[in-house]
């Protein structure tokens, strides 16, 4: 089975240029864990995910600190949490994204989600346009059907 056959057809995205406080209350809305970011020119430019969001929430030594534990928000978490009104898409998403192609199977689809740790990828066509989005929960659903399939 391809990524084709599963994915979410209904393309949802963000605009480089929108509020990033806008877009994260769209993906609380929505129930979703991120979007992707696609310019004028249809082209791919980032992923908004509330991962990115916390990350440019929390101070930037947070990965060096390990298991030390927050008694109390530090100081400026909510200066910065003000700053997302002001702050764009473009300046939190994440720039490195990873794609998967319309043809790839189910199960390399979960190798990648698996080995890259993320919940969710776009989906692109052979002209480089994002054509859909495969999640975690798509692939899932895809490899039982071929489970009840074969019996």
């Amino acid at each position: 089975m391809k990524v084709k056959e599963v994915m979410t057809k209904e393309i949802k995205s963000f605009s480089p240029d929108m509020s990033a406080k806008a877009a994260l209350d769209m993906l609380i809305k929505m129930r979703m864990s991120g979007l992707p970011v696609i310019d004028e020119s249809d082209k791919l430019v980032g992923i908004f995910t509330e991962k990115e969001i916390l990350k440019s929430i929390l101070p930037s030594y947070v990965h060096d600190v390990g298991k030390f534990e927050y008694l109390e928000n530090p100081k400026g978490v909510k200066t910065k949490i003000a700053n997302l009104e002001k702050a764009r898409v473009k300046d939190i998403m994440r720039r490195d994204v990873i794609t998967i192609s319309e043809e790839a199977t189910l199960s390399e689809a979960a190798r990648i989600i698996l080995t890259q740790k993320i919940r969710r990828m776009p989906v692109m066509n052979k002209e480089g346009k994002v054509i859909g989005i495969v999640a975690t929960e798509d692939i899932l659903k895809g490899l039982l059907g071929l489970l009840k399939n074969n019996e």
